[in-house]
């Protein structure tokens, strides 16, 4: 006899007549109305005289707002698994996680044989629901890889892909009674859901908890995990009666017992009546619920949460969970919980981390970096995921994950100055800025993250005319490795400014933006057959063009018939259409056209917030460099590349301009003679072309921009930290970060003193 201290489940168990769907939707609505936490439904396929309990549950979670829907139980053997584990998980995505499954191994063989279903023993059906649980499982573990594979005697997928993952940790209620059935609930289930009519007496329930722990315990699990529902009937009367035959007090006398003795944590309700309904939800609910905490107080009985052994076996060596402080407790998430696979991965990489901490605050940040450094694992701090050179994840360690630190502040629109949590978009910035009449250059994409462009360098779209984005920063809050939270004086704030990723976890940042209303936005697509010849005709244009205009070429291979193709996007920053114009044809006249438009728009929709999911879907590699003019040499390395298509793509990127009006020695970002950034990146067996390729690059290169490197080299990391510049961040790094904490970012080493 035991309380295994789940949260108290209240709610209402339906017969979904056919003859009365507008009835049962209301009833379930009305379920919702007076504060009962779930309404389900029967689910008998081959009775016509009902509706499909799966449709049925869709329509209700689209005409409810709160409630839980689950079927209660659904009928395996006519219910596919591997299509009930997509449908559950994409209503439960749907409902915003409001789905909880009941299966059942199907009592009416008759029937489903009817159907069409395959007619089982007993023992045959407790084994095809056995393997319907592992082929649930199997498709919503996204945190495994490769296809899902169950190999069943009843029910098997073969290499199925994974997904989607539902919004919650969907639980699987078993309706069971026999001993097998009881043993996998307790191997497998997550619920155990009897009705009281199928019982002997309630006497039964003991009998049951016994057989179902003593499982649980053999397979390793906790009982705790499985949480005890029960269906009951009954009826209001003045007068006391039987069992839940009376007023609502004595309804609750009797139901109390079975929560804290028979562990029964949930007591759904059939019943089609509403003024039924309204009782159990207004007035036996809050006052069952009142009981059992008290009492539940007075025992001391364990509540809350117990983590499954499902979640457990997939933690990590070299972390100790248990020792997460309780102010980061709801902020991380684990690769057994749902939704790790929305926070693996990044653009480019597909990460596994062993636990991703998602801090909201700079006191989080604070106590996530010192729980990691506690920790025998790998650290990487992502701001947006998008970087190009993958480091915001890993494989086992530790993430920092500052995506929920996403503020855009105009603290003075007369003087642009603003303040940005690093996990901002930097298309969120452009939509907060555009009503002030402000703008900030951020690279080319609305999803890219504050944090990292913001501390790297951010070439973009404005670069020409107003700089690189650092140029802007003015001020930066930063956790430190040693665990202070300090406003960066003049020696951190230039590290920051081209190196911050080695020096501390940024968690605001504020820079100067300036005024700028539309501008004119191109796209010139020209044959790239002749691509050193593009590159070079287009790097000249680029270069004497006003400085008002920014361009960005991509170079892709051609494809049978296809040619090889340039695209180059511009950015004309400023609202003079006639100038805008004249500086646009002379950059068609790069190559042979096969299209271009342009158009007056705000920034704001030039670089848009698309929030796209990151699963390490770009899967490839990177090289860059900066140099200062397209020359001869470079244009042919880089464009008889493409043309050979021995790399997929190719970007040059223009910087100059305003870039090169601040001294080197202003930021950490030495880089200012340069006119281009040059990029080119690979996957697969591409990737041996491309590292052949840019070791005939290197030696034309002046610089390196590390956003778009992923391979930190001692030689690509002095070619973006040339001559003095290295040696400052080395010193400074003695003094913020001397055990170097920050080495997973193209680490700089701290120097030797004596």
């Amino acid at each position: 006899m035991r309380d295994y201290g789940h949260d108290l489940l209240l709610g209402t168990f339906l017969t979904p007549r056919a003859d009365r769907p507008g009835d049962i939707v209301a009833l379930a609505q009305l379920t919702e109305q007076v504060g009962l936490d779930l309404v389900t439904f029967q689910d008998h396929p081959y009775q016509p005289a009902f509706l499909d309990t799966w449709t049925l549950l869709s329509w209700v979670a689209a005409r409810t707002e709160r409630v839980r829907v689950a079927p209660n139980v659904l009928n395996i053997p006519l219910r596919m698994p591997s299509v009930v584990a997509r449908a559950a998980a994409s209503l439960d995505r749907l409902s915003g996680g409001r789905v909880e499954l009941g299966l059942g191994a199907g009592g009416f063989q008759d029937a489903i044989a009817a159907m069409g279903g395959e007619r089982l023993t007993p023992g045959q059906s407790v084994d095809a629901l056995s393997e319907a649980i592992d082929v649930i499982r199997a498709l919503w573990d996204t945190t495994e890889r490769g296809g899902a594979r169950v190999d069943g005697e009843h029910h098997r997928v073969r290499g199925a892909k994974r997904g989607p993952e539902p919004a919650h940790d969907i639980s699987l209620w078993l309706g069971a009674y026999k001993p097998r059935m009881l043993r996998l609930v307790g191997t497998k289930g997550d619920g155990w859901l009897p009705s009281v009519p199928y019982l002997d007496s309630l006497d039964d329930l003991a009998e049951g908890n016994k057989r179902i722990d003593e499982a649980a315990q053999a397979a390793g699990r906790d009982p705790r995990e499985i949480r005890r529902l029960l269906n009951v009937n009954g009826a209001f009367t003045a007068s006391g009666g039987g069992f839940l035959q009376g007023p609502p007090e004595q309804w609750v006398e009797q139901l109390l017992p079975l929560v804290l003795e028979d562990g029964i944590s949930a007591f759904i309700l059939g019943a089609d009546d509403p003024g039924t309904i309204e009782v159990f939800g207004h007035e036996v609910a809050p006052a069952l619920r009142e009981a059992v905490e008290r009492e539940r107080r007075d025992a001391g009985t364990q509540t809350g949460g117990v983590r499954s052994s499902r979640a457990l076996s997939k933690r990590r060596e070299g972390i100790d969970y248990d020792a997460l402080p309780d102010a980061l407790a709801g902020k991380a998430i684990e690769p057994g919980d749902v939704g790790f696979s929305s926070v693996r991965s990044t653009y480019v990489y597909r990460g596994s981390p062993g636990l991703v901490l998602q801090p909201e605050t700079p006191d989080d940040v604070v106590a996530a970096l010192a729980y990691a450094r506690e920790q025998d694992v790998p650290l990487a701090i992502r701001s947006g995921g998008h970087g190009i050179s993958g480091r915001s994840t890993n494989d086992g360690g530790i993430v920092i994950d500052l995506g929920r630190m996403n503020h855009v502040e105009v603290l003075d629109p007369e003087t642009g100055r603003i303040r940005l949590g690093p996990g901002a978009r930097w298309g969120e910035v452009a939509r907060a800025l555009a009503p002030h009449g402000l703008a900030m250059s951020s690279g080319d994409y609305g999803d890219v993250g504050v944090g990292g462009l913001a501390t790297t360098g951010g070439i973009g779209f404005l670069g020409r005319r107003f700089g690189l984005t650092i140029d802007h920063v003015v001020a930066a809050d930063v956790a430190l490795a040693d665990g202070r939270h300090v406003r960066a004086d003049d020696d951190l704030l230039w590290a920051v400014r081209g190196a911050g990723a080695n020096f501390g976890i940024v968690t605001a940042l504020e820079l100067e933006a300036y005024r700028l209303g539309d501008v004119v936005f191109s796209i010139h697509v020209f044959d790239a057959t002749d691509a050193p010849a593009l590159l070079e005709r287009w790097g000249e244009r680029v270069e004497a063009a006003p400085r008002e205009l920014t361009s960005f070429l991509t170079l892709v291979p051609g494809r049978g018939a296809t040619p090889p193709v340039g695209q180059a996007w511009s950015v004309y920053a400023s609202d003079d259409a006639d100038a805008a114009a004249t500086a646009l044809t002379d950059l068609a006249g790069a190559g042979k056209l096969l299209g271009r438009q342009a158009r007056l728009v705000p920034y704001a929709s030039v670089v848009p917030v698309h929030h796209n999911p990151h699963t390490g879907q770009a899967r490839m590699v990177n090289h860059a460099g900066l140099v200062d003019h397209l020359t001869p040499e470079v244009s042919a390395l880089l464009g008889d590349a493409v043309a050979a298509g021995d790399v997929p793509v190719v970007q040059v990127r223009a910087v100059g301009g305003a870039v090169n009006d601040v001294d080197p020695r202003a930021t950490a970002y030495a880089h200012r003679t340069q006119n281009f950034s040059v990029n080119a990146g690979a996957a697969g067996g591409a990737r041996d072309r491309l590292d052949a390729l840019w070791e005939q690059v290197t030696p034309h290169l002046t610089g390196v921009y590390l956003s778009f490197e992923s391979e930190p080299t001692p030689e690509r990391l002095r070619l973006a930290f040339p001559g003095e510049t290295l040696d400052r961040l080395r010193a400074l790094k003695a003094v913020y970060d001397p055990g170097n904490v920050f080495d997973q970012n193209f680490p700089i080493a701290p120097a030797v003193t004596a």
